[in-house]
């Protein structure tokens, strides 16, 4: 499933750099629909992108191509999130102390 959702997402530039791509991953983080999942993802990506691989950004990349509500139900266990971004989502959830 997981390889399904980043076969769909746009994607960087080809040749993108690492830093280039962590920076646009971080401004993506900040420029959500709704402002608390601005806030959460922006905090969450200040901290980790620097130190995730490459499998790990492009899950996170995953992640945000999805629909902020069902972000922000499954980030504050309101709702079960799908089980193939279900670690993430505990992670981001741990970090910001929203369960």
């Amino acid at each position: 499933m997981l390889d399904a959702l980043l076969s769909e997402l746009p994607g960087g530039p080809e040749g993108e750099t690492p830093e280039n791509r962590i920076k646009r991953l971080s401004m993506r983080s900040m420029r959500r629909g709704i402002k608390e999942m601005d806030i959460i993802l922006k905090s969450y990506a200040d901290a980790h992108l620097e130190k995730m691989d490459t499998a790990a950004l492009d899950e996170y990349e995953a992640l945000l191509s999805r629909n902020d509500q069902d972000l922000y139900q499954w980030v504050s266990g309101q709702i079960t999130p799908p089980a193939e971004i279900a670690p993430l989502i505990e992670k981001i959830a741990e970090f910001t102390g929203a369960r």
